[in-house]
């Protein structure tokens, strides 16, 4: 019987359904073969069956044929089109995946072959996975809204990853895109349960920013797969750096650029002196108060404190802010008399707090005081170079893209953030 006619025959035969097993069967017929389509392929796709019918996601998939075939092609995909990588064999027999199944999938296999006498034939199989019982999530921060272009990105998992594969499988299904396209980015896992990502360089001014996950089913590590979770959508505002130089006590304000306005100020004294280097806006108040208490001062001494602050903007957890410090406008611009803080006029500290938003660039330069810290202070993560920035990544050596991709290293050479200690934090107030 010529392949044609088992073609038209193969409408009759019984399609084969064993538990752990699809066979695929071909029937005979007659007719010219070079005018048939392809005819039914004799292959057989096997995956791990569980007692519902549906696969195991944590077991191969496997494609064999016999007699005179050979395989030529096959494509499994699932309903998303993320396609299984896979292996054939040398002598064409059998294809297997290199990769896992996402669970909670729907899967299309598409099967090519070719007998001894040259003729196609071609199958497609399809078949669910069964879910998983419990899923990896991603919260992306901040919120959504406008910040300024210095606000790094944060992904938080509800399960701690320690392993570097299956920090790359999380890393590699994170997505990150910006209208217009920003510079080369990277995540940096702060912790095991923490990821932060930034460009090279700062955002673009008035851009959109998506980040979103394709973790749905996939993967990471034995007996835990990836959920589904929300995309963030945020936008930034213009280009406003504030860089302070506690040489001089004078604070340069950019927008976009340029020079807006300078104003004077006071930075820390000695012994308290502001942390240099680039800090990110994390809030604003209008009002608080100020006590030496809070950063271990005690009642009493000469340093101790306890003052209503006005217009206010925080740049660290440990206390550092931007604010109104009329008791010192004496020394603003000539002298540093303040906690760690940086002081000005209160008309001035009014200014300001009316033009920053969160994520906006305060950075200070050539004070006697440490480097601001990347992690756990605040957002400090620029004061890491971008080759530093590039050893927190997971994903190996190689070009970071803004898909998420990045450069990384060896476990034992990655740049460990410090541990967060009250008591190391140096004081910082008005």
């Amino acid at each position: 019987m010529s392949h044609g006619s088992r073609r038209r025959t193969a409408l009759r035969c019984a399609l084969l359904v064993a538990p752990l097993a699809v066979g695929l069967t071909a029937c005979n017929g007659d007719g010219n073969p070079l005018a048939a389509p392809p005819y039914d392929a004799p292959a057989k796709v096997v995956f791990g069956a569980t007692g519902s019918g549906k696969a195991d996601p944590g077991r191969p998939l496997d494609v064999s044929v016999k007699d005179g075939s050979k395989i030529t092609d096959v494509t499994a995909t699932d309903a998303a089109g993320r396609a299984v990588r896979g292996e054939l064999s040398a002598d064409g027999k059998r294809w297997h995946s290199t990769a896992a199944l996402a669970a909670g999938s729907h899967y299309t296999v598409r099967v090519s072959t070719e007998n001894s006498d040259g003729h196609p034939g071609r199958k497609v199989v399809g078949f669910d996975t069964t879910s998983a019982s419990a899923g990896l999530h991603v919260t992306f921060g901040p919120k959504a809204g406008t910040y300024g272009v210095g606000q790094p990105l944060t992904a938080t998992l509800n399960k701690p990853v320690k392993d570097r594969a299956a920090r790359a499988a999380v890393e590699g299904n994170l997505s990150v895109a910006s209208t217009p396209a920003a510079a080369a980015g990277s995540w940096y896992w702060v912790d095991d349960k923490t990821l932060h990502y930034r460009p090279r360089v700062y955002w673009p001014a008035n851009a959109k920013i998506t980040v979103s996950s394709n973790l749905s089913g996939v993967r990471v590590q034995k007996g835990l797969f990836g959920g589904v979770d929300k995309p963030l959508t945020l936008h930034t505002g213009d280009r406003v750096e504030a860089i302070t130089d506690a040489a001089t006590d004078h604070m340069t304000f950019k927008d976009n650029g340029k020079v807006v306005k300078t104003l004077p100020v006071t930075t820390g004294k000695p012994g308290f002196d502001t942390r240099n280097g680039v800090k990110v806006i994390l809030e604003k108040e209008a009002f608080l108060r100020m006590t030496s208490q809070s950063i271990g001062i005690a009642a009493g001494s000469a340093d101790s404190y306890d003052l209503p602050v006005y217009w206010a903007t925080r740049v660290t957890w440990s206390g550092e802010f931007v604010h109104a410090a009329p008791w010192s406008e004496g020394s603003q611009g000539s002298a540093n008399v303040s906690h760690g803080c940086t002081g000005m006029s209160t008309e001035n500290a009014h200014w300001f707090f009316d033009h920053v938003r969160q994520g906006d660039i305060v950075r200070v330069l050539n004070s006697k005081g440490p480097t601001m810290t990347p992690f756990d202070n605040g957002f400090g993560d620029w004061n890491l170079t971008w080759a530093q920035w590039q050893k927190g990544s997971a994903l190996g050596a190689g070009g970071a893209g803004s898909a998420g991709g990045a450069n990384g290293s060896s476990k034992t050479d990655q740049v460990q953030p410090p541990a967060f200690d009250p008591a190391r934090l140096h004081p910082q107030d008005v």
